[in-house]
C-alpha cells in the first residue's frame, strides 16, 4: 500500500506522540519499589537545574507507612514493606577501603554496622554490614565502594553474621610468594583466601564468598572517574548490593540456607538495645580522637551532636563524607575494641589482630563514655560487649561503628564543659 504525504505525516506524528507519552509515564509516573529520590534534589525547589547537574546522580528509596518492624542489627524500627525486603535475605558484608585516594566512599551511610582496622602500612580498611538500612540505597545500581581485598581478621568477624555469611571482596591475602615462582612466604594465619575455602564458603549450596573475580559486570565494575577525576585502578571497584543479593539467591543463600533448610540466624545472638537514646545534658565525651599507627591521614575523630544524639566522623582531619549523600557519616554508638596486634608478620607486611578471645574497650553513646570488656569465644560466635557489672551493653538504636585498635593505643575524649 502506497501512502501519500499526509498519511506519512500522521503516522510519524503518532509515533512521536506515543513515544513521548511512554517516556513521561515510565520516567516520571511509575515508581520503582517505593519513591526514588535524589539525596541532592531533596526538598528545596529553588535549586536550579544547573546546580543539580553538578551533584552526584545517586539516589535512595523512601518508604511510607508506620514504622513497626524491628531490625536485629540496628534496633531501629522500619516499615513492613522494608522488612519484607530484608527478611528474604541474609546480611551482606563488604570490604571497603580507606586509602586517601578512595575517598569519599560510597554507601557507608547505609550500613548497619561498620568495623575499622588497619589493613597494612597504617592504612585502615572497613568491613560494612548491610541488612536493614541498605534497602534505602537500592535505587542506585553500583551503590557501594571502592571494594577492596579480604583480610583474615575481617573474615573472622564476618563469620558472626550467618551460618554461611555473604562476604564481598576483591581478592585478598593468600599463600603468595615474595618473588614470582618462589615458595609461599605468607604467614598461615593471614591467608584469608585459603581460610574462606576451608570454611566451605566456596562450596555448592553454601557459596557465600562473593569475590569480585567470580562476579559478572552487572554486579561489580570499575568506575575510574566516579569521583570527578581519574583514580588508580585499585581504588575504582564499585558493587551493587541488589545484584550481590541476587547472586546469593541464585546460589541458594537467601534468609534460608537451602542445602540445610535452616535460617541464617538460627544461632545468631541479636544485639541488645535500649528503647531509645537519651542525650546527655553535659556530655563527658563531646569529642573522641585516636590514631591507629600515627599517620595523620588515617586519624579519626568523632564529634558529638547533642541535637541528633549521634557522633559525626572526621577522617584525616576532615569531615568524612559519604559520596552517595554528600553528608557526614554519623553513628549512634562508637565501640573501641582493643585487640592484640601482630604487625607485619611476613614478607608481604600482613598484620594479625586477635579478634577471637577477649579484651577491653570503650563505649561511646549519648555523649557519655563507659569502660567495657569484649569476648568472642569462636570464629562463628558473635562478639559480646559487656559493662563493668558483667552485663551485655545496650546499644542506642541506630548505626554502630566498631573501631579495632591495637592494645595500648590512646583514645582522647573531651567533655562538653
Amino acid at each position: 500500500m502506497k501512502l501519500n504525504k499526509s498519511q506519512i505525516s500522521i503516522l510519524v506524528g503518532s509515533y512521536f506522540l506515543i513515544f513521548g507519552i511512554s517516556f513521561v509515564l515510565f520516567s516520571k509516573v511509575i515508581p520503582v519499589n517505593g519513591t526514588f529520590l535524589s539525596p541532592n534534589s531533596s526538598k528545596n525547589n529553588d535549586q536550579t537545574e544547573n546546580e543539580e547537574s553538578d551533584k552526584p546522580k545517586i539516589g535512595y528509596l523512601q518508604f511510607e507507612g508506620p514504622k513497626t518492624e524491628l531490625c536485629s542489627l540496628t534496633g531501629d524500627l522500619y516499615t513492613q514493606e522494608e522488612k519484607n525486603i530484608w527478611s528474604a535475605r541474609r546480611p551482606l558484608t563488604i570490604m571497603i577501603e580507606n586509602h586517601f585516594d578512595s575517598r569519599p566512599q560510597s554507601g557507608l551511610m547505609y550500613a548497619d554496622v561498620v568495623y575499622e582496622a588497619v589493613a597494612e602500612g597504617g592504612i585502615t580498611r572497613f568491613m560494612a554490614v548491610y541488612y536493614c538500612n541498605a534497602v534505602k540505597s537500592t535505587g542506585y545500581k553500583y551503590d557501594i565502594g571502592p571494594v577492596r581485598s579480604a583480610r583474615s581478621y575481617f573474615v573472622d568477624i564476618a563469620s558472626e553474621y550467618a551460618d554461611y555469611p555473604l562476604y564481598t571482596h576483591v581478592g585478598g591475602a593468600n599463600c603468595s610468594a615474595a618473588t614470582p615462582g618462589g615458595p609461599c612466604t605468607s604467614h598461615p594465619k593471614t591467608q584469608a583466601i585459603e581460610q574462606i575455602a576451608s570454611y566451605g564458603w566456596n562450596n555448592k549450596g553454601t557459596w557465600g564468598d562473593l569475590s569480585q573475580f567470580s562476579l559478572p559486570y552487572k554486579v561489580c565494575r570499575r568506575e575510574p572517574d566516579r569521583l570527578g577525576d581519574v583514580r588508580a585502578t585499585e581504588h575504582t571497584m564499585y558493587c551493587s548490593t541488589t545484584e550481590l543479593w541476587n547472586v546469593a539467591e541464585s546460589r541458594g543463600l537467601t534468609n534460608i540456607t537451602d542445602i540445610k533448610n535452616t535460617s541464617w540466624d538460627k544461632n545468631f545472638k541479636p544485639w541488645t538495645f535500649a528503647k531509645e537514646g537519651q542525650p546527655s545534658a553535659s556530655p563527658q565525651a563531646k569529642k573522641i580522637a585516636f590514631d591507629f599507627w600515627g599517620d595523620a591521614a588515617y586519624s579519626v575523630s568523632w564529634e558529638y551532636d547533642q541535637q541528633t544524639n549521634s557522633y559525626l566522623r572526621q577522617n584525616g582531619g576532615k569531615p568524612h563524607l559519604d559520596f552517595s549523600t554528600q553528608e557526614t557519616i554519623s553513628a549512634k554508638n562508637i565501640i573501641v575494641q582493643f585487640a592484640k596486634e601482630s604487625r607485619s608478620v611476613d614478607e608481604q607486611k600482613h598484620n594479625i589482630y586477635a579478634v577471637i578471645g577477649s579484651g577491653t574497650g570503650l563505649l561511646f553513646q549519648n555523649g557519655e563514655v563507659e569502660k567495657i570488656t569484649w569476648t568472642k569465644a569462636t570464629r562463628t560466635a558473635r562478639t559480646i560487649f559487656k559493662d563493668s557489672a558483667g552485663k551485655e551493653i545496650n546499644l542506642v538504636p541506630g548505626i554502630t561503628w566498631v573501631e579495632i585498635l591495637p592494645i595500648g593505643n590512646k583514645v582522647d575524649y573531651e567533655s562538653g564543659q
